[in-house]
């Protein structure tokens, strides 16, 4: 190695303090987390909570919430506490029931109730139907009514008898009986006041017997002309004995529906209900409690339950007089809990329903509050997200079955009238989510007006790091958990800064944290210890890491043993390692990677071997043409880039996505042109651009471990070492056992700006600086690279000439 590459490798060498900066024990301010205030509110979120407070504030059509975030960030439960706050203070809505509409029972009555009250309205109606039980029939048992009665049946049985006796008269004058029962008529011969039977009969003369049948025929006209007033009076005998039972049910009715007609008279829908259900007892009570026959006597149990199926209101919501608007969350958003269904009883082998079968959804409950949604949930859904767009637009809440329309609900349905919809929907949901609505769903935007957006993470300051801190005391004393020394409190914070990947950072993902605190504590628990402290916390972090480190130690394994080639040591041309990130589950862990390189004569330019056959993503292919870029404007400004070249991520046998490997895929190719071993103790990860500047990637830290973690399995050298980019040096926060190997030098690792630098440090050598006319310093990597480029410009030039010439000849063959 050069003095050069020495003081090179030595400038871009990074220092222990770089790699980490954890949380400042001497600043906390307190011994436990006894020691400090509940956290009320959210942490770092003042974005999300103005635009929340704002929604809710704002009494607009068409200004529902989006609560946009990711998972575990407290968005959720935030959301839910604030509103259930400001509810509190809002106007409690009013209670709702449905009724019998007895002119069309298809389409029932919605009646609405000042808050608290349906409860007793429907009490009440059920007294009512037990008075109405005690009354009937024992109105018709009594005397007054029973003379009444007989009165109306003895008038018309006079008017009959008064028929019949004229009839008798006239048939006894021509010697003729009249017999009588309950449903005939009959004449019958009489000789000396005696009636004649058949025997008899037959023995008289012809003569008297033919006079006897005329005299028969005769008197069975006048009957027939005696009585063909009888329909009428029978009508007119029912039309009597109904007004007689009208007027007794009415007089009975009358102290057990005036006393509710005046505690309700300021409710004109319950009024106008109670005079229906009047109207419609005159024919219930004789149809159903009134029994003419004792066989038809039914039990009253069955009688009070034809009664409420008939009468009683189906509560569909119902409030506390002073609870404030209701907040309802719907975790299973499906197209009946949303709004409601109606029910089917079977009945002599089909389905019936009636308005006691309407059960409400989370749309009634919500009505004149607010209703919680997770959005992944209601677009898995069929037909609730049309559905809700058009509740939400009409401002009506109309039951209805969706099956209806596709034909595949067989029998009849009931058609509820229709309910004011007035409520402020709240969807909690993903990013992609939100953009994909507002991308695809033109009515979204009109609908959803208001964007509460939660932050990933949030800045560590003073502020946010004692916010962090009374939250862990409020989870752990709201959970049980015992108390956490500051050391612990500090280490948890770095387990912070290091999920959100920055040195100046800490995680939003509180979700994350609590876990962690939550494990912590089952260990504390394990070793009897009163409180929770550093030594707790990071065996949880060990013990995660086992539980779900199956795929890593395997993958790391298969290095060691040679099954995947990676070297550790040694220089190779066309080679190095690259850093990946691979997620699996829960797991997310940084592998290394080889990557290769080839260089021959041809005109194919370069090929992205995981692009051509498929496993290349649109972001990788456009780290590949990107260097193309880079590689033309860099050494071929004087002759062509007339080179065929293959790239690859050897080994790989899924989908390859991300930029990162650019910067290692060109120092492989430059190594294979140049013909330059490159260092395989180090791995590099890095994009760039067409300038060959260095750009910041994702995952730095689990790529530095994974690499860390295969050298340290083979045995560490001190000269092994990652590479990447300056700009990502922020984003470090490496565990203790890189830091520790990096401060007993056995490890290092390296931060560069441009690809020259990355180049140099590979090779061991300098990469080659560009003067004032575009060349590069002889005998440099970047000079053997134009060099090479010219060869073989120039050895396909001389083949160009030679098959001009070869044509040419041919040419003059022909013409001979």
């Amino acid at each position: 190695m050069t003095t050069d590459s020495a003081a090179l490798l030595q400038r871009l060498r990074l220092k222990p303090e770089q790699l980490t900066v954890p949380i400042d024990l001497a600043n906390m301010g307190f011994t436990t987390t006894d020691d400090l205030e509940p956290f009320r509110g959210i942490l770092g979120q003042e974005r999300a909570v103005e635009a929340l407070q704002f929604g809710v504030a704002m009494h607009r059509p068409g200004y529902n919430v989006f609560v946009m975030g990711e998972p575990g960030t407290g968005r959720f439960s935030y959301v839910l506490r604030y509103l259930r706050a400001e509810a509190k203070r809002q106007i409690t809505p009013q209670d709702c029931v449905y009724v019998n509409n007895f002119d069309e029972p298809r389409e029932p009555w919605v009646i609405t109730l000042a808050p608290g009250s349906a409860g007793e309205l429907i009490t009440t109606i059920e007294q009512l139907i037990d008075n109405l039980l005690a009354t009937f029939p024992a109105v018709f048992e009594h005397p007054a009514y029973q003379q009444k009665k007989s009165a109306i049946d003895r008038a018309f049985n006079q008017r009959y008898d008064r028929a019949i006796d004229s009839v008798e008269r006239r048939a006894l004058e021509k010697s003729i009986a009249i017999y009588r029962d309950a449903q005939n008529i009959a004449f019958t011969p009489m000789k000396e006041g005696k009636a004649l039977d058949e025997a008899e009969f037959s023995q008289l003369p012809e003569e008297e017997r033919d006079r006897f049948h005329a005299d028969i025929s005769s008197l069975e006209e006048v009957l027939n002309e005696a009585l063909s007033s009888l329909p009428q009076w029978k009508r007119e005998s029912s039309n009597l004995l109904r007004e007689l039972n009208e007027e007794t049910i009415t007089e009975a009715l009358q102290p057990l529906l005036e006393p509710l007609l005046e505690s309700y008279c300021g409710n004109q829908a319950v009024c106008e209900y109670l005079l229906a259900m009047r109207q419609n007892l005159l024919k219930t009570v004789i149809d159903q409690l009134v029994e003419e026959r004792a066989l038809e006597a039914r039990p009253d149990a069955y009688k009070k339950q034809m009664l409420t199926e008939q009468y009683c209101p189906s509560l569909i919501v119902g409030h506390h007089g002073s609870g404030g608007a209701p907040v309802v969350h719907e975790p299973h958003p499906s197209y009946d809990n949303l709004f409601g269904r109606v029910e089917y009883s079977p009945e002599q082998g089909g389905l019936v329903t009636s308005y006691r079968h309407i059960r409400s959804g989370a749309l009634h409950h919500a009505n004149g509050g607010y209703l919680v949604l997770e959005a992944e949930k209601l677009l898995g859904e069929p037909f609730v997200w049309e559905a809700l767009k058009r509740a939400l637009h009409s401002r009506r809440l109309k039951m209805e079955s969706p099956w209806a329309d596709m034909g595949r609900l067989a029998t009849v349905t009931l058609s509820p009238q229709v309910i004011p919809l007035n409520l402020k929907v709240v969807i909690i949901g993903s990013r992609q989510v939100y953009y994909t609505l507002q991308e695809l769903d033109p009515d979204f935007q009109e609908m959803f007006r208001v964007l509460v957006d939660f932050d990933e993470d949030l800045p560590r300051t003073t502020d946010s790091i004692e916010g962090m801190a009374q939250l862990l005391k409020t989870r752990t004393s709201e959970e049980g958990l015992a108390p956490l020394t500051a050391a612990a409190v500090a280490r948890v914070l770095t387990y912070s800064a290091r999920l959100a990947e920055h040195q100046t950072r800490l995680s939003a993902r509180i979700s994350d944290i609590f876990q962690l605190v939550a494990e912590a504590d089952f260990v504390r628990q394990l070793a009897s210890d009163k409180l929770t402290d550093t030594a707790h916390i990071e065996r949880a972090l060990r013990a995660k890491e086992t539980r779900t480190g199956r795929v890593s130690a395997r993958i790391r394994e298969d290095m060691v043993s040679g099954v995947i080639l990676i070297d550790t040591q040694g220089a190779a041309v066309g080679k190095c390692n690259g850093l990946t990130v691979l997620e699996v589950g829960d797991s997310v862990f940084g592998v290394p990677a080889r990557i290769s390189a080839t260089v021959y004569p041809g005109g194919s330019g370069i090929v992205d071997i995981e692009r051509e056959v498929n496993l290349g993503q649109p972001i990788h292919s456009k780290g590949v043409m990107i260097l193309t870029g880079y590689m033309g404007s860099r050494y071929a400004q004087n002759h062509p880039l007339e080179i065929s070249a293959s790239i690859a991520l050897e080994q790989s046998y899924g989908y390859v996505d991300g930029d990162s490997a650019s910067l290692g895929e060109v120092c492989t190719l430059i190594s294979a042109l140049s013909r330059t071993p490159l260092q395989q103790c180090y791995a590099i990860t890095g994009s760039i651009n067409q300038f060959g500047e260095v750009q910041a990637v994702g995952g730095v830290n689990e790529k530095i471990e994974g690499f860390f973690r295969l050298c340290q399995a083979r045995g560490l050298t001190g000269e092994q070492g990652a590479i990447i980019p300056r700009s990502n040096v922020p984003n470090l926060m490496l565990d203790d056992a890189v830091l520790e190997a990096v401060r007993a030098g056995q490890f290092a690792v390296y931060a560069v700006a441009n690809v020259d630098e990355a180049l140099s440090l590979l090779a061991g050598e300098a990469a080659g600086e560009m003067d004032g006319e575009g060349g590069f310093s002889e005998g440099s990597i970047n000079a053997r690279v134009v060099a090479r480029l010219a060869e073989i410009a120039e050895r396909d030039r001389e083949e160009d000439e030679e098959d001009e010439e070869d044509k040419k000849d041919d040419d003059a063959d022909k013409k001979e």
